[in-house]
């Protein structure tokens, strides 16, 4: 009984992780369509050049320079 409890809390908390794996993968993907929809100078307004852009455009989705 005890095995089986910790078995689908582990299940569970492997879903959620997906889950959220993929909810963050969605928000990335958006802000990042927005990047490069921008203008020059809206990116410079922002302080970000055109290769700043490109950068992030093709960075993987695992990798967060703010380590959410």
């Amino acid at each position: 009984m005890k095995g089986q409890k910790s078995a689908v809390l582990v299940a569970r908390s492997s879903v959620f992780g997906l889950l959220h794996t993929i909810s963050r993968w969605q928000v990335l993907h958006r802000e990042r369509q927005m990047l490069a929809g921008m203008s020059d100078d809206a990116l410079k307004d922002i302080g970000l050049s055109r290769i700043d852009v490109e950068q992030e455009i093709h960075r993987h989705f695992w990798e967060d320079p703010l380590r959410k």
